[in-house]
């Protein structure tokens, strides 16, 4: 049996108040306007500096945490996880106030650049049209257009250049060799960053203790199984050692991957039994199976838009293992068991 997930801290730090998790590494904790209230960044020391792992939403208050983080630091560059606003959004500002330059995955940059500039399959119009072929009724897609481009209110700008991340790519982060270990499913070219010497897995949003990353099918790749790339990924944390200490973007540090791993498996494959169940005999759209996997009220916008692409993504995963067939009609997506 894998050992149960542990948390070594009982608290996570206040805004803008670096805390020493091991020499060289420190957390700091940022405010986010959403139902999921903060995002983690990494400070990791690097020469007489130090390097920032993901940035937070571009947002006042999260700048001025900043501030007062770098009050006494010198910031040598900005390392990116992926291109979702949380972990982007403030890479240009910090460029600007510090010089610190983005390191980034090629996939990921490219991604934040379609969708700040509303280009092809990364628009909100692709989008809604997208979901409205999967079910979605009218006044929630009027929602999401009166809600118009949110990716560029948390990333106004993206930095002009950007050092490249390949997969299993080594880094000279000060005194420590880091490893990039790319993931998919949640964004085109995730890097989770590993530090055999300090046993520590900086895992973006691939792994998260408490609840699983969002995994939404793109109105550009309305076909993919990101559920089963996202699987297929953390399964290659499993080769790293089982007391690993694991940096989330969202929670507390743990100890207990594997244990983690496990249970994603486990819930992942309950949500797709759950979807066999209720399409059995009856072709269901996505929209409509939505009150199957989540047991809440889906509130607004920014929700149904997770809401939807999760449910694309379970249904597609089903296809592609057979369990499930796609009936198109009308313009309209169903699905059946």
């Amino acid at each position: 049996m894998n050992a149960p997930i542990a948390y070594p801290h009982e608290t996570s730090p206040a805004p803008g108040v670096a805390v020493a998790l091991v020499p060289g590494v420190e957390w700091l904790c940022m405010p986010l306007p959403f139902a999921l209230n903060h995002i983690n960044t990494w400070l990791l020391s690097d020469g007489d500096g130090y390097a920032a792992v993901d940035t937070g939403f571009a947002q006042e208050p999260i700048q001025q945490a900043w501030k007062s983080a770098l009050a006494q630091r010198r910031l040598t560059r900005v390392i990116v996880t992926h291109c979702h606003p949380d972990h982007l959004g403030l890479a240009a500002w910090l460029e600007q106030e510090t010089g610190a330059g983005l390191w980034i995955a090629q996939g990921e940059y490219l991604a934040a650049q379609m969708m700040v500039e509303q280009i092809a399959g990364y628009s909100i119009a692709a989008m809604v049209e997208f979901f409205r072929s999967h079910g979605l009724e009218q006044s929630r897609i009027d929602g999401l257009v009166q809600r118009g481009n949110g990716y560029k209110r948390g990333v106004p700008e993206i930095p002009a250049t950007y050092r490249r991340l390949f997969p299993e790519q080594r880094l000279r982060i000060g005194e420590h060799e880091w490893r990039t270990i790319v993931g998919h499913g949640h964004a085109p070219e995730h890097m989770s960053l590993y530090c055999a010497e300090l046993g520590i897995l900086i895992s973006g949003d691939m792994l998260l203790p408490r609840i699983s990353t969002n995994i939404s099918v793109m109105a550009s790749t309305p076909w993919a199984d990101p559920l089963g790339l996202f699987l297929d990924s953390i399964d290659q944390f499993l080769t790293l050692p089982a007391d690993t200490l694991v940096l989330p973007s969202h929670g507390r540090p743990f100890r207990g991957l594997h244990a983690r791993v496990e249970q994603l498996h486990a819930h992942h494959a309950q949500r797709c039994e759950l979807l066999v169940k209720a399409c059995r005999g009856t072709p269901t759209s996505a929209a409509e199976l939505i009150p199957v996997l989540f047991d809440r009220e889906i509130p607004d916008p920014h929700q149904t838009m997770f809401a939807m692409g999760e449910a694309i993504a379970h249904l597609n995963h089903l296809e592609h293992a057979g369990s499930m067939q796609r009936i198109v009609a009308n313009g309209l997506v169903r699905f059946v068991s």
